[in-house]
């Protein structure tokens, strides 16, 4: 919480000069963060599906930029493990996460949008001699400034297949360009990335992907990220209505009915979306792996249910506080940009509810 208060201090300067929250991150990584999800196989704490959903939710608070970025991170970390990456690789990689490094996937492409739609990558990797050739545009890849590793998924040349390809920062070739203008999260820079002839060990092509859709619970930090935002907003508002008192009333506006209304509307809302977001964790924690296997579906609404849910409060929100919301001053109207930007995160609102409509049929 104290880490969180002090992110919330700067969240309005990362926002107003769209910079990287560099202080934030680094604070993350000095606390031993960034490391909480290795396995303990190598090291790591492995916390939970649920202990990572309340802790994101809660640097959400802070700044929503901040949580996005570092929920990106955390998620692969512990991901990698499942993805039956070359022994030695992995060991290599998690030492250096151990110490902090940082790690987010390069997969987006102007030309292809989002990777959970299954467009091809036009990004290659060419195999030469004991070495792979990677070249390509990759856009929204968050945390770009400070990344230690890029996760690239890349075209594998003269074939069909399709690979995840672990770059280094420090290779030569990878140029990246400040491009991240939105009005949303605007800390995150999710900027694009150009590999231009970037030569890799053979040992870094790490996994080769098939067209199956992998269930990844670790996605769920998405909307713990927008809950905690919507938590910044509530307490924002309660706290105006409990301090504003206009003198065409006696007392302040929280005895208002009609504002203790949408008080009260709030609090349900944010009640119900928390508990499907941490029950659904917690079953993600408890099941083994046959019950998991059913789980995408579930996994998915609770992103929809949550998101929604998180827009709606801060616009409930905006209507307690009234036009002060839209001070440039007041973080409500950074809060309302913010919680938007859940709506382009995986997965999307129409495919959960295709995939919702997939299970019913296939269960009824």
């Amino acid at each position: 919480m104290e880490m969180s208060r002090r992110f919330s201090e700067r969240a309005k300067e990362i926002d107003e000069t769209a910079s990287f929250p560099f202080d934030n991150v680094k604070e993350l990584q000095e606390s031993g963060y960034t490391s909480l999800t290795i396995p303990k196989e190598f090291g790591g704490q492995e916390i939970s599906l649920y202990e990572l959903v309340r802790l994101q939710e809660v640097i959400a608070q802070g700044d929503g930029s901040t949580a996005l970025s570092i929920g990106w991170h955390m998620g692969i970390v512990r991901n990698i493990q499942e993805a039956n990456w070359n022994k030695d690789t992995l060991t290599e990689v998690y030492e250096n996460l151990l110490s902090g490094s940082l790690i987010n996937g390069a997969a987006t492409e102007p030309q292809t949008g989002s990777p959970t739609r299954g467009g091809k990558p036009q990004t290659t990797a060419e195999k030469k001699g004991q070495s792979w050739v990677i070249n390509g545009h990759k856009s929204f890849t968050t945390m770009s400034p400070v990344l230690d590793y890029f996760l690239v998924t890349a075209s594998i040349n003269d074939t069909e297949d399709v690979g995840n390809f672990l770059i280094p920062k420090e290779c030569r070739g990878i140029r990246i360009e400040n491009t991240w203008d939105s009005i949303a999260l605007r800390g995150t820079g999710s900027n694009d990335v150009y590999f231009e002839n970037v030569e890799i060990p053979a040992r870094y092509f790490v996994e080769k992907l098939d067209s199956r859709k992998k269930i990844n619970p670790w996605l769920l930090h998405i909307p713990a990220c927008y809950i905690g935002i919507a938590g910044a907003a509530q307490k924002e508002a309660v706290t105006f209505a409990k301090n504003y008192s206009p003198n065409s009333i006696k007392g302040t506006i929280s005895d208002i009915p009609s504002v203790r209304s949408k008080i009260g509307e709030i609090e349900l809302k944010m009640q119900t979306a928390k508990h499907f977001l941490y029950s659904v964790s917690k079953k993600w924690d408890e099941a083994d792996k046959e019950q998991q296997s059913h789980m995408l579906p579930e996994l998915s609404a609770v992103k929809l249910v949550v998101t929604n849910t998180a827009i709606e409060v801060v616009d409930i929100a905006m209507r307690i506080v009234g036009a002060r919301s839209l001070s440039a001053k007041s973080p409500l109207q950074r809060y309302y940009r913010d919680v938007r930007a859940g709506l382009h995160n995986p997965p999307m609102d129409d495919m959960t509810i295709e995939q919702l409509a997939r299970k019913s049929i296939n269960e009824y």
